[in-house]
């Protein structure tokens, strides 16, 4: 089975740290890339195409929200999972 292929996308170093930390070793995910903003996720995104994107809300640049309404549109694919 291939493994999850997926992307962090949040503002803070320590949450994508804390994050990669949880997979770290998992057979099952693969983290394929990370995102400060929304801005960057979107032009990450066809890069890496992603199974899952978890996406933090309250971001600089391009908050969550935002970055989610074009992931819907342009990439129909990726389970998005918000925090904040």
């Amino acid at each position: 089975m291939m493994p999850i292929k997926l992307m962090i996308v949040d503002d803070s170093k320590l949450m994508r740290r804390v994050i990669s930390k949880i997979f770290e070793g998992s057979e099952s995910v693969q983290i394929v890339g990370e995102a400060e903003d929304g801005k960057q996720a979107l032009e990450l995104i066809p890069q890496l195409n992603p199974d899952v994107i978890t996406l933090d809300i309250n971001m600089p640049v391009m908050d969550g929200l935002a970055a989610l309404k074009h992931i819907m549109i342009r990439f129909p694919r990726p389970v998005v999972m918000c925090s904040t």
